[in-house]
């Protein structure tokens, strides 16, 4: 990447627009345009916007007016879309307003996601997976290479790489990221398990006791090191189906990575058995016992 190219990376979304590489140019000046005579962006990398926020945003300007213009292109003659600002822009709507303030530039069609990935992502506005997306649509429609990519917007090839990986997840756990209800860390873990019905089971786990991205590591080293197939059920509590000796051995394992002491498991052909929980002195008993309190209290 030139010196030019990383140094607007730099300064955000206003360098990045006036770039000889991306097309664009226009006047710089600040326009008041009609909300009538604006349009989303139906690429825009953004899905989710919190009703709450918008409405917190949307009292803010009421009291303050709009400070941060937003960013349009001309689509036609006194019609326009928005590169980048589509918050600002509902919370405005919300508030009541009849026009904004507004950047006015000319840029071409395949350089308005990237310019609204890259403001996105500076702001940090955009969750996992819509970052994912937007760099898989940036990749399929411009037959980019991950390399290319990460030299257009600034980004690592291996964080590039990382993000499309989290597509390869099952649905249910990348609506959890999107819902951050995990991070990117969980989401890096749970790719180091083969088996999609694993990764869920230790996914439900994490939601289920609040694992921090380290103990979700942990976990997942401790299935791998196992040895379990993808041809294997994901172990459960309880269930209807006799289990294997291999998943017997999975389950304590599992069980003494929850507790983090060593713990036996003995079971009759009925099903029928026991599990010994082993602890060094005092205050590991007493943490043990803490630890079934705070489930008790869930």
């Amino acid at each position: 990447m030139s010196r030019q190219t990383k140094s607007a990376l730099g300064r955000g979304l206003e360098a990045l627009i006036t770039m000889d590489d991306l097309n664009t140019g226009g006047s710089s000046s600040i326009n008041e345009v009609e909300l009538s005579k604006i349009e989303a962006n139906p690429d825009q990398p953004r899905s989710v916007f919190d009703q709450e926020a918008l409405e917190e945003l949307a009292a803010s300007i009421k009291s303050l007016g709009l400070v941060q213009p937003i960013t349009l292109r001309e689509i036609e003659p006194e019609r326009y879309q928005i590169i980048s600002g589509e918050r600002r822009y509902r919370a405005s709507k919300l508030a009541g307003l009849a026009s904004l303030p507004a950047y006015i530039r000319k840029a071409s069609d395949e350089n308005i996601m990237e310019m609204a990935l890259i403001e996105n992502i500076q702001r940090e506005d955009l969750n996992a997976i819509e970052i994912a997306l937007a760099f898989q649509t940036l990749i399929d429609t411009h037959s980019l290479t991950q390399e290319k990519l990460s030299e257009r917007i600034g980004k690592k090839r291996a964080t590039i790489a990382n993000f499309l990986r989290v597509l390869k997840l099952p649905a249910e756990i990348q609506m959890g990221l999107k819902d951050k209800k995990i991070d990117m860390g969980h989401a890096k873990s749970l790719l180091s398990l083969e088996d999609p019905s694993m990764q869920l089971m230790v996914y439900e786990q994490i939601l289920k006791y609040g694992f921090s991205v380290r103990r979700t590591e942990e976990i997942v080293r401790e299935l791998n090191e196992g040895g379990t197939t993808v041809a294997e059920k994901p172990v459960a509590i309880s269930g209807e189906k006799k289990k294997t000796p291999a998943e017997f051995d999975l389950l304590k394992k599992h069980l003494a990575s929850f507790l983090g002491v060593k713990v036996s498991l003995s079971c009759n052909e009925k099903g029928a058995g026991k599990i010994g929980i082993a602890f060094a002195n005092e205050a590991e008993l007493e943490r043990i016992v803490r630890f079934f309190d705070s489930l008790k209290n869930n």
